[in-house]
């Protein structure tokens, strides 16, 4: 039995238990956007419906990511995925100070190729968070400090 077979196991029989509903409840509430694109380029999913940093709607499952970008943008786009689909990097990183909910925010977009145990590029998923919130934080907040 191989590592991967190992390892996939439980996550699948988990993954039986949950109903599509709660799984994408799950998505919803991670403290980050993202996004899944296949091999093709093609969206297959997204989560944070309605409260993401860059809106998405319905319409762009299936599309070709280069579509849910600025034309201005679209060369970035193809250096990412380039630079992902041949290997040469396994993540990508950018970060812009715009507005988020009529705030001046310092937004992180990570790119992280997903790929098979055999490094078979199989796609990219796309993390958004916005880092204002967390570059407040100062000293500790333990669990004990609840109250």
């Amino acid at each position: 039995m191989s590592s991967f077979t190992m390892r996939i196991e439980p996550l699948l029989k988990a993954l039986e238990a949950m109903t599509p509903d709660f799984l994408s409840m799950v998505h919803d509430v991670l403290p980050v956007d993202f996004s899944v694109i296949d091999a093709d380029d093609n969206v297959l999913y997204w989560n944070r419906h309605g409260v993401r940093i860059f809106k998405r709607g319905p319409a762009v499952i299936g599309r070709n990511v280069r579509m849910c970008h600025p034309p201005a943008s679209i060369h970035n786009v193809e250096k990412v995925l380039q630079y992902l689909k041949s290997g040469e990097r396994d993540q990508i990183d950018f970060w812009l100070d715009m507005q988020v909910d009529g705030v001046l925010s310092k937004v992180l977009i990570r790119y992280r190729a997903i790929r098979s145990e055999e490094g078979e590029y199989l796609g990219t998923l796309e993390a958004t968070i916005n880092l204002t919130p967390l570059q407040a934080i100062e000293g500790e907040k333990r669990l004990g400090d609840l109250e």
